[in-house]
């Protein structure tokens, strides 16, 4: 932790500095989306006050400009995440959109009746309810892999669904309500072994882990820039060159065609421009590069350590409060510490935590078929960034115990 000046940090970090309700501000729903350090914001700013216009085929100046940044971004991507080539890069709207341009193009070109798909039990809506409307249309079946009780896949139960030959395996890299770190490679290698694609939701993996696309193998990783510092409404998807490449477009308009005729039909652009109709999130998309590049410049393995250390000093001072309860104790977590406490509701808790400064996330998380298998209406969830501090846990702990006599 020495390499690693948490109040450098917080200092590049404009919001930190305010109030909330008369104290000053502990943030800890990053896994909601993370707030954005000043050079992105200069980033975006500086694009919308000197650069903008729309990209590819402007010959002006301003049009050259903007498509310069715009691809140079989607190269910082590439080399962040590892992938072979900017072909494999989509810009899209989020996670959620990139799952489901997969579930509308690869989905629905490759599954039907008699087949079936793999998710998990602690899957985040997004990568749930895609597959089941595809499914209410195209009849094949979804199995669910349960979890242990610590939070971890029941790795008997996934073998078993293997066993039946998927066509689609697609799970959470990191969770966001337990915050279990999955076995991807481990799993991917499964899945290939079994004859299936890969789909990994990388949300919650990429704002605080390295992530090497290559080395994980997988067919499919998508992740948003709202939760790795940068804007919302832009996120990336990536896809294998040949799988995108065999995949029908999702949605027809500008940028995606070669050419168009009434006579002769359409022909579609290279990739990955065959994804991309319509003028893009283009201010996005440069904050988005230049939040990893920010992301880079921390460094992810001394972040990857910090948030770890504030994870398990956030067990740490918590464990000791009387009734309280911690869902996800896997032995590999990433920045996620989810909890009740017996006799308070967690809205109630939520509430009273807001009144002392403090912004945690309270509810199912979009995770419901995980919670009602818990048979929990949802949780407390302190979700940590670069910027969160160990004397911020500390208040938290405080805050919590405060809450709860006053509650009990």
């Amino acid at each position: 932790m020495s390499t690693f000046d948490v109040q450098a940090i917080r200092a590049q970090f404009p919001i930190l500095s305010r109030e909330v309700n008369g104290k000053p501000l502990a943030y800890f729903d990053s896994a909601a989306s993370a707030h954005k350090p000043q050079a992105v914001i200069d980033a975006q700013s500086r694009y919308l006050a000197h650069t903008h216009s729309n990209i590819h085929r402007g010959v002006h100046a301003l049009a050259q400009e903007a498509t310069e940044a715009y691809e140079a971004a989607r190269e910082t991507v590439r080399a962040h995440i590892g992938a072979s080539s900017t072909k494999e890069i989509l810009f899209v709207g989020g996670t959620t959109d990139g799952i489901n341009l997969v579930a509308q193009t690869w989905g629905r070109t490759r599954l039907g009746a008699g087949d079936c798909i793999v998710l998990t039990r602690m899957e985040h809506h997004s990568n749930i309810v895609p597959w089941q409307m595809l499914a209410l249309e195209q009849g094949f079946d979804i199995l669910v892999v349960e979890l242990n009780e610590d939070g971890t896949l029941d790795g008997e139960m996934f073998e078993a669904h293997l066993a039946r030959n998927p066509k689609l395996v697609a799970f959470t890299h990191v969770s966001n309500a337990l915050g279990t770190v999955n076995d991807v490679k481990h799993w991917t290698s499964r899945a290939h072994d079994a004859g299936a694609t890969v789909l990994v939701d990388g949300a919650q993996s990429v704002p605080h882990l390295p992530v090497n696309v290559r080395d994980l193998g997988v067919d499919f990783y998508m992740f948003s820039g709202h939760k790795t510092y940068g804007p919302t409404g832009i996120g990336i998807l990536y896809g294998k060159e040949a799988l995108l490449d065999a995949m029908p477009p999702y949605r027809g308009g500008g940028e995606m065609i070669g050419t168009v005729s009434f006579e002769k039909g359409t022909t579609y652009n290279e990739l990955p421009y065959k994804f991309e109709a319509g003028t893009p999130h283009i201010s996005g998309g440069i904050a988005l590069g230049a939040a990893l590049d920010w992301m880079n410049g921390v460094g992810m393995p001394a972040l990857t350590a910090h948030e770890h250390e504030l994870t398990q000093h956030a067990h740490a001072q918590l464990e000791g409060i009387e009734g309280l309860r911690f869902y996800g104790t896997a032995p590999c977590k990433a920045g996620v510490v989810s909890f009740l406490v017996d006799g308070v509701h967690p809205y109630d808790l939520g509430t009273l935590l807001d009144q002392l400064g403090i912004a945690v996330r309270t509810g199912h998380h979009c995770t419901e078929p995980l919670m009602d298998k818990l048979g929990i209406p949802g949780t407390v969830r302190a979700s940590f960034g670069a910027y969160n501090t160990v004397e911020e846990i500390d208040r938290l702990a405080e805050a919590v115990e405060r809450a709860v006599s006053m509650l009990r």
